[in-house]
């Protein structure tokens, strides 16, 4: 055989070789690509909590392939048992539960305790870990009525710094670089401040001498010294911006027996830096609403209401305002309002894609109206997005577009349960939003 032969033979066999080459790292591709993203799949459709109703079988429908062990927290308590589809209850051993995620698993327990269990994909790869916790069934009374909102923040936040032209004509920013948008003053040379008029009236007299800040600056608390400038006119400033209170229109989630009650799903923010305040009081009061913005695509409609902040239209006190809602205890004012019964909470794994109600009162009276689940994500970075619901109810997309702004802690009620909250529009589909999960919103007073 020539040369010329052998030549073409061996780029034949190089050829052959890249394209096994090629064909390995392709289906390695495939592979990772397959295996990451039902790993991811499998990771989210499992909360890291999961929480039980004492004496009730739950049923767990996750339908991935993935295996775990269920084991107790603490000694001398166990579940009681556990049944797979098909098979009728019986007693588990105490110390390991094993399951199979890729079928339904009914749960019960009878014990008010916790359990842990670990999670692998396969069976064999390491997943993740999750807490299931068993709690008494809780009732609560749905609301869906307007709330006023007024809360004063712990000391004075710093909105922003700026300059300003001082006596000599020169630009003065005494705080750049020393104050930060979300700190909190909560002490002038040890004197508490509780409001922008007496920290303005403390920087006018203090004649340029140097000022000592004690400053809230997230977990920390830290002095800071800073020395007030005059400006043309000759008062002394500081050049920052600052806010001590908020105020607004939500709408009220739930209420218990004792009054005790939560509302909106997410918390009050600063318009400017959208920090959660940091809440030194608050108040809720009766509102009326005197406007409606209808929504719609790319412009969020709004609920416009009118509150006098006198005691007689008082129907609360607010005592926390978190990431997951406003917090607190209402008076008899409040109760008289509330029109509805109680229900049951829903958990989330009990929530299904499909038809579901708000209450809401965007016509003077509570009302419910049709939305549809449109997806649950029970594993979200977001607290406040666990729901996504669309608005079908006719009535209600004639008068508001959809969702908006003041519907903020409308109930979602499915199935007889208060399953969550509205919180968020999405503003490109003025006809859905985000909700959160009640049992969120109950864990933030827990």
């Amino acid at each position: 055989m020539d040369e010329w032969n052998l030549a073409i033979i061996q780029k034949e066999k190089n050829r052959i070789k890249i394209y096994r080459r090629l064909l390995v790292a392709v289906t390695f591709l495939l592979f990772s690509v397959m295996f990451t993203l039902t790993y991811m799949q499998a990771y989210t459709s499992v909360p890291k909590q999961i929480r039980l109703i004492q004496g009730d079988w739950q049923e767990w429908d996750f339908d991935i392939p993935v295996k775990g062990t269920i084991t107790k927290k603490s000694e001398g308590k166990s579940l009681d048992s556990v049944q797979v589809s098909g098979q009728k209850p019986s007693n588990i051993p105490s110390d390991s539960i094993s399951i199979d995620l890729r079928q339904p698993v009914s749960v019960k327990s009878d014990e008010m305790e916790s359990y842990q269990m670990e999670l692998k994909l396969f069976g064999f790869i390491p997943l993740k870990q999750v807490e299931i916790q068993v709690m008494q069934e809780q009732m609560v009374i749905p609301g869906g009525i307007p709330i006023g909102i007024y809360v004063k923040t712990e000391g004075v936040m710093v909105v922003g710094t700026g300059e300003f032209e001082g006596q000599d004509g020169v630009k003065c920013n005494p705080c750049q670089y020393v104050l930060k948008s979300g700190d909190y003053i909560t002490k002038i040379d040890g004197e508490s401040v509780d409001s922008k008029l007496e920290l303005t009236k403390t920087v006018e007299n203090s004649q340029g001498e140097k000022m000592n800040l004690t400053v809230q600056r997230g977990e920390e608390e830290i002095e800071i010294s800073v020395v007030p400038e005059q400006n043309k006119e000759g008062d002394y400033k500081l050049g920052i911006w600052v806010r001590d209170n908020a105020q607004g229109v939500g709408t009220l989630t739930f209420v218990d027996e004792e009054g005790n009650f939560g509302a909106l799903g997410h918390g009050i923010s600063d318009v400017d830096t959208g920090e959660v305040l940091e809440l030194k009081s608050g108040t809720l009061y009766s509102t009326e609403i005197i406007a409606l913005k209808k929504g719609k695509n790319g412009d969020p409609g709004e609920m416009t209401g009118m509150i006098e902040y006198i005691d007689c239209n008082i129907w609360g006190r607010i005592d926390e305002n978190s990431d997951r809602g406003i917090y607190g205890e209402g008076n008899e004012k409040l109760m008289d309002r509330i029109q509805e019964e109680a229900l049951p909470i829903g958990l989330k794994h009990e929530i299904e894609k499909g038809p579901a109600q708000v209450l809401c009162s965007v016509e003077g009276t509570p009302k419910y109206y049709d939305v549809e689940i449109k997806d649950v994500y029970l594993e979200n970075a977001h607290v406040n997005r666990g729901i996504l619901l669309e608005v079908t109810d006719p009535e209600l997309l004639a008068v508001t577009g959809g969702i908006i702004q003041g519907m903020s802690g409308a109930p979602i009620i499915q199935n007889g349960k208060l399953i969550g909250a509205v919180t968020h529009v999405l503003v490109q589909d003025a006809t859905s939003g985000y909700g959160i999960f009640i049992e969120t919103m109950l864990d933030a007073i827990e």
